[in-house]
């Protein structure tokens, strides 16, 4: 399923390039040492282990390397190669998350942690001096720009940072910077370019039209909108159905579905307002993350 309407331009600027380059070394650092010092058996969420967890991590790494250089370009683990095209957030979890832990089947600690350093100084030094506004080619056949893939590397350090961290009892943190990259650089653009099949659902689209404005200190303000099952980014978009005021950490655990929405919404990391705030929960089943 093709982005309703014409695609606006990227918002990707030097800045936020600089800035998800930085995160994403930092992030890496900080995931190597925290599995390095972890039990490797010790479970991180409820069907993976620390180590299944690393290897996770390691294995998209290790793909990107190959994806930043080009769509046609050779991949390290080609079996994944395979669900790339027909992966949705609904299959993810039975087709290319499983396939991706069988083809890398390294799960020592501290091994792991070299090869994502490894993996993400290849990525880091193959895109130098790339144009972070070119499109790539993801899952579901979908499009976002370079400078989104790493903002993805950088949530899944992160998010995967804390499974780990809070089951094995010690401190992390998420900066909400780091947050707001992944928002601004993958989610709104894979949204704003092409989101493919990735967001395809079972059953027939809802029909109408449902505009959402997000808002935060950290972000451009952005409304998505839902119009008969295509999704779409409107930069002038007129009265929103939906108003969200959001820290960007509460709002990437809540999709991610770290946070339950009512704990969220209860924190006050996320606040709905708008004329038809009823019209968020068939919104997210649209727009939604696995």
């Amino acid at each position: 399923m093709a982005t309703a309407g014409t695609a606006a331009a990227t918002r990707v600027t030097a800045a936020k390039w600089a800035a998800v380059r930085t995160a994403l070394l930092d992030a890496t650092g900080r995931f190597g040492r925290l599995v390095a010092a972890a039990p490797p058996a010790a479970m991180a969420t409820k069907d993976w282990t620390v180590a299944d967890t690393a290897a996770h991590v390691c294995g998209i790494a290790s793909n990107y390397t190959a994806m930043v250089v080009a769509d046609n370009a050779p991949r390290p683990l080609p079996e994944v190669t395979k669900h790339l095209l027909s992966t949705t957030v609904e299959n993810i979890h039975t087709g290319l998350n499983p396939t991706l832990l069988r083809t890398f089947p390294e799960r020592d600690p501290a091994r792991l942690a070299v090869l994502l350093k490894e993996a993400v100084r290849q990525i880091l030094a193959l895109t130098a001096d790339a144009d972070p506004e070119r499109l790539v080619t993801w899952l579901g056949g979908s499009k976002l720009p370079l400078a989104g893939l790493l903002a993805h590397l950088t949530n899944e350090l992160m998010v995967h940072g804390r499974d780990i961290a809070e089951r094995t009892r010690v401190p992390w943190s998420i900066p909400e910077e780091y947050a707001a990259l992944f928002f601004e650089l993958f989610l709104v653009e894979i949204i704003r370019n092409d989101v493919g099949v990735l967001l395809d659902e079972a059953g027939p689209p809802r029909p109408g039209r449902i505009a959402v404005e997000f808002r935060s200190a950290f972000t451009a303000p952005v409304t998505i909108v839902v119009r008969d099952g295509a999704v779409s980014v409107e930069d002038a978009a007129g009265r929103p159905d939906v108003r969200i005021r959001f820290r960007p950490v509460g709002l990437d655990l809540m999709l991610f579905h770290r946070l339950g929405r009512i704990r969220t919404l209860l924190a006050g990391a996320v606040r709905v307002r708008g004329p038809r705030p009823w019209l968020l929960l068939p919104f997210l089943r649209k727009v939604r993350l696995p």
